[in-house]
């Protein structure tokens, strides 16, 4: 991975790049919109079991395309609800529908790839989304997803100290068909490797909470309970199905947990002392990046001022990018990360039950 030297990423949120709008009305020669004709930017995420993208990603994207576009861009969305032939057929329709602009979070990096080089075929410009899909896309935004992994095993032998030779964790990685769970994973194994002893590991499909609950069953019936000191989780919805696996057999002193996302449930497991940390991405950030690549080349403009990175997929050298860091969120910096930020407000994460939790952390 090459880094370049344009703006940072976490600025690009805050950047007052503005699309010149001024003169003409028609297409230019190559049907690109011209200078006052709408943009139609169409959005594809993956999933709607996590919250984020629901909750943060769409309005977030859609906000930064109206704010470049003046009001003049349309984000057309769809979800592939975690299958990947839906979201094939949905660049399809996306294609027919005429896009000047694809930005696609892909359920399958792989199976993708296909559907990206029909709509380069169709003279639709290509921006991945979160995950680094294949084929021939034009441009990418994520967290720097390999930093995350090290951020999340940090922070387990922080929590570990002098424990971490004295047992086994065990590791939950997400689903092998999202290209960042295999960053997460090199990242955490990067800095794990050598300092603790790894008694299982699994790659659980579909990232999906149930299937965490039932890996973590299995590795309690291998290991047994009281030998797991510490679990990386990839992501806070695994982590809620691990936690529940080992509540389900007994622990009553729960090992620490990691997660991603900062999704509300694992910020509350945090507060309550079920979970140790998350990771909190500030999806502003990427949601803007995004929207500026996404209208920028719809334009036909080049992207080259708002990239701070080069990265390569399978099957792309050289895509320009933009990668954000994530923050690291335990119980100590609640309030000055997803609280100031306004993700949620303390009547949100301190319901009556974590009320007396909230105030011993100074969330009243």
């Amino acid at each position: 991975m090459n880094t370049h030297l344009g703006r940072a990423a976490v600025a690009v949120a805050a950047s007052a790049i503005t699309v010149s709008l001024a003169a003409c009305g028609a297409e230019d020669a190559d049907g690109r919109p011209g200078a006052g004709e709408a943009i139609k930017v169409g959005l594809l995420l993956p999933e709607n079991q996590t919250a984020r993208y629901e909750k943060f990603d769409k309005p977030l994207i859609e906000k930064e395309v109206a704010r470049l576009t003046r009001g003049k861009g349309k984000v057309v969305y769809a979800n592939a609800k975690q299958e990947a032939a839906a979201q094939n057929a949905q660049v399809d329709m996306m294609i027919a529908n005429k896009v000047n602009v694809l930005i696609i979070d892909a359920v399958d990096a792989k199976a993708i790839a296909g559907a990206v080089k029909k709509a380069k075929d169709a003279g639709i410009p290509v921006v991945a989304y979160d995950r680094l899909a294949e084929g021939p896309i034009d441009a990418y935004t994520s967290f720097d997803n390999e930093d995350v992994g090290k951020v999340q095993g940090k922070a387990l032998l922080e929590a570990l100290g002098d424990k971490a030779k004295d047992g086994q964790i065990v590791m939950m990685n997400g689903s092998v068909t999202d290209p960042n769970a295999k960053l997460f994973k090199s990242g955490a194994h990067f800095v794990l490797d050598g300092k603790v002893n790894v008694g299982k590991e699994y790659d659980t499909v579909d990232w999906k909470p149930e299937n965490a609950n039932t890996n973590m069953s299995a590795a309690l019936s291998a290991l047994g309970k009281g030998k797991i000191v510490g679990v990386y989780s990839a992501n806070d919805g695994m982590a809620g199905g691990i936690i529940s696996a080992l509540k389900a057999a007994g622990v009553s002193n729960l090992p620490p947990v990691t997660g991603q996302d900062a999704e509300l449930a694992g910020v509350q497991r945090i507060v309550a002392g079920d979970q140790y940390m998350t990771v909190y991405k500030r999806y502003a950030p990427e949601a803007a990046a995004a929207a500026e690549m996404a209208v920028t080349l719809a334009q036909g403009e080049k992207i080259d001022g708002i990239i701070n990175q080069i990265v390569d997929s399978p099957t792309t050298k050289g895509v320009r990018s933009v990668l954000v860091p994530g923050v690291p969120l335990t119980k100590a910096n609640v309030k000055s990360t997803v609280v100031d930020d306004g993700v949620y407000t303390v009547a949100e994460i301190c319901t009556d039950r974590l009320k007396s939790a909230c105030e011993e952390i100074g969330l009243k």
